[in-house]
């Protein structure tokens, strides 16, 4: 485990915050749940039939300890959460309606989330990127001034710590859309204890070349001025003129980053998501998240190709970010 998940351990332990799981049968969500309740790390709630979970925990010869199940068929405080569900929706459900829609096990968990009764949600397993994203969009909603969540990916190897963003939300982002993505990206580093140089990235470094393409990137860049950030930036920037000091000297010789950037936020979802695979893929890094950013309280999504580490690392950011 890297050092980056070794400080996070030790950070989440001291609080053993509670983390909401709503694929509770599923295999990978099991054996990182039961090792999360083993070492104390923080405290595991497992949503689903509790007959099916047990067996299936029994199955695989995993002990679930001490680990909250919880049936949303039976759960003694359901009308609680209905109320509060028809409440925080504002006349967009019935009391009906929200009683069949938080039988879903990532509404359900999101609102327990929402009402205090976990810290945060890891989900995405088994579930696409917009199941877990519409519960937490819905009712955990994003932070006074952030208009749209965004997904960044920690990428680690060995001592070196990266923020990608955004490679798994929003498929065409706007200039402005860009800007908050660079501000609360910046924030998500932090929490990572990594000292943010924001690069917004394109395919042009500093005007050469032109297109609708490379405007919205030098746009997002006069707009993230404006919001006065308190850390160093700098774009439209290629991605060697942001990381590689001697390009940077060539490129970009007055930028600020120098060559030295180490959160990219990437022009659209497509190069995004591209290239964190390819990072991850071809250059041995763990690519963990997405995080989704900007919201009140933790939500983040799994990719559906995880394994058990993959749940384990993510429930720790998850934790982290609740703390």
């Amino acid at each position: 485990m890297s050092d980056l998940f070794k400080d996070l351990k030790e950070k989440v332990q001291q609080q053993n915050p509670k983390i909401v799981f709503p694929e509770g049968t599923d295999e990978r969500i099991l054996t990182a749940a039961a090792r999360l309740a083993e070492e104390n790390v923080l405290k595991p709630i497992l949503v689903g039939n509790k007959e099916e979970i047990t067996s299936r925990a029994k199955e695989m010869g995993v002990s679930l300890g001490d680990i909250e199940l919880i049936d949303p068929k039976h759960y003694p405080e359901f009308d609680s959460l209905v109320a509060s569900f028809v409440e925080r929706r504002k006349g967009k459900a019935t009391e009906e309606q929200a009683r069949q829609i938080l039988l879903d096990e990532n509404y359900f968990g999101t609102m327990l989330v929402y009402t205090g009764k976990a810290h945060g949600l890891v989900s995405g397993a088994v579930h696409s990127t917009a199941d877990t994203v519409r519960p937490a969009l819905q009712i955990i909603k994003t932070k006074e001034g952030i208009k749209k969540t965004s997904g960044a990916f920690i990428i680690v190897k060995d001592e070196e710590k990266y923020v990608f963003a955004d490679c798994a939300i929003n498929i065409a982002p706007s200039s402005a859309d860009l800007a908050e993505s660079a501000l609360v990206s910046a924030h998500t580093a932090r929490v990572f204890g990594i000292d943010p140089r924001v690069a917004l990235l394109s395919f042009s470094t500093k005007g050469s070349a032109k297109s609708a393409e490379t405007e919205k990137v030098v746009e997002a860049t006069e707009l993230l001025s404006g919001m006065n950030p308190d850390f160093p930036f700098d774009g439209e920037l290629q991605f060697d003129a942001a990381f590689v000091s001697s390009v940077a000297q060539k490129k970009a010789p007055s930028s600020p980053l120098k060559g030295e950037a180490n959160v990219f936020i990437f022009p659209g979802l497509e190069t995004g998501n591209i290239g964190y695979k390819m990072v991850q893929r071809l250059g041995g890094y763990e690519a963990i998240g997405p995080i989704l950013q900007g919201l009140n309280m933790p939500v983040n999504d799994l990719s559906r190709g995880c394994n058990e580490e993959d749940v384990y690392k993510l429930a720790l950011i998850t934790a982290m970010q609740a703390l």
